[in-house]
């Protein structure tokens, strides 16, 4: 079967969400759709971890349009991950605000296109394309943010639109430059893997433009600094469920396509990429971890935190090494799976508390235990505490940097990295087990968090802790099948 046929069912789910008939109807063809995404992605992951070659049904001549390799198939598995436990979060979220059967349609027709659009990232192998599908996700996030109507909420989506077209303009200069480059060296197939094997041949001034051009274009949509400043109002703003896509896996799908161009980079001549990623993922770490101890809304908290964590996985990729390349893929997954939690942490304590002022929220865990053992736990996810799933990855990716002696980038990472994590716990530590200036409220759970909400705590959980102490070997030959992908 043809991966191109995993795109299809978010297509007819977004069709059926449409169509205006019993309420239920969108937001089961929803998850149903994330259901079958899930399973082909995984099928499909389990085929490139087993080394089987994945072609595609559709003909020879798709091979210069569709591709996929232990990179992608890794991305796509995140992607109908991620996408499944948040729609399945949606059911209950979503009607806890009783919306209109219009407005709950528009949701998941919008939910559905934005999966869709991600998902074809990925599996399009020719990067004009990229770009243009790169794109179509920032329209349909665009209307998720401004999902609620609230000024705050327009004007998030505003910012996000406004400073992604900009990043765009650069990005498709870059695009421009590097197919200009690959004709300066002798032409093939505008490709990522015909750009591999004509990098030795491309001019590196070309090259280093259009790197640089695609990395600040396409860093502006990931939240790199110091593009990085409407990331904290869109991802804030948003549903809740919104927010899990958004943080926990769209920026990682544009980060992709940036990691696409570093195996192209190691082919020509004098090319600096890794310089390049290391000073500007560490700059973005350093600075979102500072920012990160004045935040006073908890969604801006993990929204910041996303930004400390795209720095974390392009400082990997800086260090060049292969241990280093593996650590940062399994940043990606430890990211994605627990910056989603995260978010549906976040969304059960706006619905037990009704805010998402940091200040306001004390004794969390005698008001709501749900949702404020959800919010710790997700919280020493995010921050690396041992043993859970990020810690890992960080603990890999440091230890590779030493091995590659990059003491001081790695020093200053390590420094980072604490900072951060005392960022994070301050403020959470107070909510969940601060002392309340008035009376303890009853127990709001019970009243407060839909069934779906709690399923899917207990979901997402699970790789958080999980992935901390165990890697199951097929995970770990598609990580590393997804780091051999960044060399040449």
């Amino acid at each position: 079967m043809s991966v191109v046929w995993i795109l299809l069912p978010p297509l007819v789910a977004a069709a059926l969400a449409g169509i205006p008939l019993k309420r239920s109807l969108a937001p089961g063809a929803t998850v149903v759709s994330c259901l079958l995404v899930l399973a082909g992605a995984s099928r499909l992951a389990w085929r490139v971890a087993a080394g089987d070659p994945v072609g595609d049904a559709l003909g020879p001549g798709w091979s210069n349009w569709v591709a996929v390799d232990g990179l992608s198939a890794l991305i796509l598995f995140l992607i109908a991950l991620v996408g499944t436990t948040a729609a399945v979060y949606s059911l209950g979220y979503m009607a806890h605000g009783r919306p209109t059967p219009g407005k709950l349609r528009l949701y998941h027709a919008n939910y559905n296109l934005f999966i869709f659009s991600m998902l074809a990232i990925p599996i399009v192998a020719e990067p004009t394309l990229v770009w243009i599908v790169v794109e179509l996700t920032t329209l349909c996030s665009a209307l998720l943010v401004s999902f609620d109507n609230t000024r705050g909420a327009l004007e998030a989506a505003w910012k996000y639109v406004v400073l992604s077209l900009l990043g765009a303009g650069i990005a498709l200069f870059g695009f421009l430059v590097l197919f200009a480059a690959l004709h300066a060296g002798g032409g093939g197939a505008y490709t990522w893997a015909g750009l591999v094997d004509a990098a030795p041949r491309m001019p590196a001034f070309l090259m280093q433009t259009a790197f640089l051009l695609i990395l600040i274009g396409l860093g502006t949509k990931v939240g790199l600094v110091p593009m990085h400043t409407w990331l904290p109002d869109a991802h804030s703003q948003a549903p809740s469920p919104v927010c899990a896509l958004l943080s926990g896996i769209e920026t990682t799908t544009i980060l992709y396509v940036i990691l696409r161009l570093f195996p192209v980079m190691q082919g020509v001549p004098g090319a600096h990429a890794e310089k390049w990623a290391l000073v500007l993922g560490l700059v973005s770490a350093g600075t979102a971890a500072f920012l990160l101890l004045q935040v006073h809304d908890y969604k801006r908290l993990f929204a910041f935190s996303t930004v400390e964590h795209m720095g974390i996985v392009l400082t990997a990729v800086g260090f060049g090494a292969s241990a280093a390349d593996y650590g940062a893929m399994q940043q990606i997954v430890s990211h994605a799976v627990t910056k989603s939690f995260c978010f549906f942490a976040a969304g059960a304590v706006l619905l037990a508390v009704g805010t998402r002022e940091i200040s306001a929220v004390r004794g969390l865990i005698r008001r709501a235990p749900a949702a404020g053992t959800a919010l710790m736990l997700g919280g020493l996810g995010i921050a690396g505490a041992p043993p859970l799933a990020v810690f890992l990855s960080e603990f890999v990716i440091l230890k590779a940097g030493l091995a590659r002696g990059h003491y001081f980038a790695t020093g200053l990472l390590a420094v980072f990295i604490v900072i951060a994590f005392f960022g994070v716990m301050l403020h959470l530590n107070r909510m969940v087990f601060g002392q309340p200036e008035g009376p303890v409220p009853p127990d709001t759970d019970g009243a407060s968090l839909p069934f779906s909400c709690r399923l899917t705590l207990v979901l997402a959980a699970l790789p958080v802790v999980v992935l901390g102490v165990y890697i199951p070997k097929p995970l770990h030959d598609l990580l590393a099948q997804a780091a051999t992908a960044l060399i040449r």
